[in-house]
């Protein structure tokens, strides 16, 4: 029986063919849709945005220019929906293949506290991961029953503003309520459109995706307190998270800081808002190398409430208090849930 935490990859039904390590043939139909549902991620979150865009542009130049021009056109009066609110479809979001895609690793969402209605809340996923899998799933799909399990609660997925620029890639977001993680979008979410809402963003951001690598529990994190602050302007209590798991779905090149590639990653980071890792998982006919990630368990713990006081105008004592007692939340979260999620019991969470 497999435990919690356990490698599930297909090695042990692989077999071997030319030292490489092949999928079998007779792998049941669901696990053979779940691999297909995780390539299509993949393959959209890696080159959808400049697939699309291509797209669009080679359309200029043919007779079916005017679907550019149309499309171009929506996209100006539409400009602002992801500051405010989105767009989402329920429908979409509770599609049967966001179901197979969980399945795939599996993952699982846990509920440790209720989230009351009545009030609005700041959610921190931890870790980014390389793509973060886990944010997609729980929070940008039914995929874990998020709705389930924290009725009433309205969420919304923030992610970088660029993503919303390229054509096709911002509907997709939009639909799977996916919004931008700019000032303006939080003041939307948290201070105009009621209770009950919850605002997730993945704290580390692209920064942090550069130490997504197996048994490593690295955030960066000690520089982010700009959500801090959002929280005590809206009184939105506070919610860490841990997805434990996160970072093993993929292997990546070993780049301490310091080394040319980590500079390289880090001057990305500062032009563009994206730092791309040098990462490889498993293909969709082999279990040694591609860019679909290998099938480990990731577990997402969703923490308790940490109660925040509204003030309009919040100082930077305040500010650094509540940034702390987060901190503290978030490794106690961390070291309470660790054992039972495969975790050694004297690792540390490592917090830069």
């Amino acid at each position: 029986m497999e435990k919690e935490g356990e490698n599930v990859e297909d090695s042990n039904t692989s077999k071997k063919t030319n030292g490489k390590t092949f999928a079998p043939l007779n792998i049941p139909l669901h696990r053979r849709i779940e691999t297909f549902v995780v390539a299509i991620y993949c393959v959209l979150f890696l080159f959808g945005g400049f697939g699309f865009l291509f797209l669009s542009f080679y359309l200029w130049w043919t007779s079916y220019w005017w679907l550019s021009a149309l499309y171009y056109s929506w996209m100006y009066y539409d400009w602002n929906s992801s500051m405010e609110g989105g767009r989402r479809w329920e429908f979409v979001m509770k599609w049967p293949m966001w179901h197979y895609m969980a399945n795939f690793y599996p993952m699982k969402l846990h509920k440790t506290a209720e989230l009351d209605i009545d009030n609005n809340y700041l959610m921190g996923f931890h870790p980014h991961g390389v793509m973060s899998h886990g944010a997609w799933v729980h929070f940008g799909t039914e995929g874990t029953n998020f709705s389930g399990l924290f009725p009433g609660i309205r969420r919304t997925l923030l992610t970088l503003r660029g993503h919303f620029y390229f054509p096709v890639i911002r509907e997709l977001l939009l639909m799977h309520a996916i919004c931008d993680v700019s000032r303006t979008s939080l003041d939307f979410i948290l201070g105009k459109s009621g209770k009950g809402n919850a605002a997730v963003i993945v704290i580390g951001g692209a920064i942090e995706s550069l130490n997504a690598r197996p048994n490593l529990h690295k955030l960066y994190l000690e520089k982010r307190r700009g959500f801090v602050k959002k929280a005590i302007v809206h009184g939105a209590h506070l919610v860490p998270m841990y997805s434990f798991g996160e970072t093993d779905v993929y292997d990546q090149v070993e780049n301490p800081e310091g080394s040319f590639l980590r500079k390289f990653q880090r001057f990305l980071t500062n032009m563009f808002g994206f730092a791309p890792p040098v990462f490889h998982g498993r293909g969709i006919f082999n279990y040694m190398f591609g860019i679909i990630p290998y099938r480990r368990p990731i577990n997402t713990v969703v923490g308790k409430p940490i109660p925040v006081k509204q003030n309009p105008c919040p100082t930077e004592k305040e500010i650094s208090k509540l940034h702390e007692e987060y901190k503290t939340q978030l490794e106690k979260l961390f070291n309470e849930y660790k054992s039972k999620f495969g975790v050694s019991k004297d690792q540390k969470l490592e917090i830069s």
